[in-house]
């Protein structure tokens, strides 16, 4: 019996600490698709779960998977007071 081919996908994740304790972790590129975690390895581990079970909801709705194209990330700083 033949197996389905198997293809990568990968996405950029960003984690926060949350103000309660542990962390949060959201996939800019997978709409809705968050998880959180009380340890860092708990979170990376969550997140892998809900990108799998997000791309199994698409693939079963017959949607198209997102595929994640460049990525920029940078900081801005700001002086306060801010003047008006």
């Amino acid at each position: 019996m033949p197996h389905a081919a198997e293809t990568s996908y990968t996405y950029t994740v960003h984690y926060e600490k949350a103000p309660e304790g542990g962390y949060v972790a959201h996939v800019p590129t997978l709409p809705g698709c968050h998880t959180q975690g009380e340890t860092l390895e708990e979170t990376e581990h969550n997140v892998s779960e809900a990108i799998e079970l997000y791309i199994e909801s698409l693939t079963a709705h017959g949607d198209e998977i997102p595929m994640e194209g460049p990525t920029f990330q940078g900081r801005v700083t700001i002086q306060l007071p801010l003047s008006a």
